[in-house]
């Protein structure tokens, strides 16, 4: 019920070809984003570069950002962090070094000693994690992004109809490329948690490109005679406080998470802030576009 902006009559279909050669060198960048994982060539996170896991319990209940803290005071770096905080057990997986799994645990258990005296631990398990696990992660990620595409298209061209359809996955595909592209650009780290977040954004990168849809269908019902181009654009007005409101909403969250979420999620809420400004601008300037190319002049709707 809350209206930011009222009555605007903004020609976004009109600025559709500047938007495609921004989302096309976006998109690129994934692809060869996409090309360096593939090779292994990009940083990798210890899911799909491979590493060294061990796992300590502690006598008395242990702090994980006091072990985060002391192993990076001890010069450790490339190691994610997960605790059992009711048996104080925490894992440490450390990204694959030219160390030996020995050598590696020796390293780890030396600083823990030096840097937490007054908690004794024991070495629960070591695990080495192999390139070939890696591999497969990587290629199940892959396999996870392209299904939620997929069935993304096929909702859609279910909800509304194929045209329809086909803009939505575009515009999905567009999100997934562009934040995998900037991280990958930005020497970010690239592991589970970023596919989480990427599978995220697609949910609601299809969440604000349904409600666009749905207004354009509504109003093609009694506006038939009309240009494509003219209900689209009426249609996308409309809608468009709704947009900003429910974009700001999520992307105030996602800044929170960033400042004081902690370490472990900040890629993730850094990623979900390039998602959502994103997947709002690719609802507006790139979905609708696609399907008014796909479709012609022909309407969508009969009266």
């Amino acid at each position: 019920m809350l209206e930011l902006i009222k009555g605007t009559n903004i020609n976004f279909l009109g600025k559709r070809y500047i938007a495609f050669v921004f989302s096309g060198i976006l998109s690129i960048i994934g692809i060869i984003a996409i090309i360096q994982i593939a090779n292994g060539k990009a940083n990798l996170g210890i899911d799909f570069a491979g590493g060294t896991a061990i796992q300590l319990k502690f006598e008395k209940s242990v702090v994980l950002h006091d072990v985060r803290k002391a192993l990076e005071n001890g010069g450790l770096k490339d190691f994610d962090l997960q605790d059992l905080p009711t048996e104080n057990k925490i894992l440490i997986r450390v990204k694959k070094t030219e160390q030996q799994l020995g050598q590696t645990s020796d390293a780890i258990t030396g600083i823990i000693s030096q840097k937490l005296p007054d908690n004794k631990y024991v070495v629960d398990s070591t695990t080495e994690i192999g390139p070939k696990v890696g591999g497969k992660l990587r290629v199940d990620a892959a396999k996870a992004v392209a299904f939620a595409v997929i069935g993304i298209l096929i909702y859609v061209a279910f909800r509304f109809q194929f045209n329809f359809g086909v803009g939505a996955t575009i515009a999905t595909f567009h999100d997934v490329l562009a934040v995998l592209g900037i991280f990958y650009l930005m020497g970010k780290e690239i592991n589970l948690i970023l596919v989480t977040a990427l599978l995220t954004i697609a949910g609601y990168s299809l969440t604000d490109t349904v409600v666009v849809f749905d207004r354009i269908r509504e109003t093609l019902k009694v506006r038939h005679k009309e240009p494509l181009e003219t209900v689209m654009n009426a249609s996308i007005n409309e809608v468009l406080s709704r947009t900003i409101i429910t974009s700001l909403t999520v992307l105030l969250t996602s800044i929170a998470l960033f400042f004081f979420g902690g370490e472990v999620i900040h890629d993730f809420a850094l990623a979900m802030i390039m998602g959502v400004i994103v997947g709002t601008y690719s609802s507006i300037f790139i979905a609708s576009p696609t399907v008014l190319l796909w479709g012609g002049k022909r309407p969508f709707a009969r009266k």
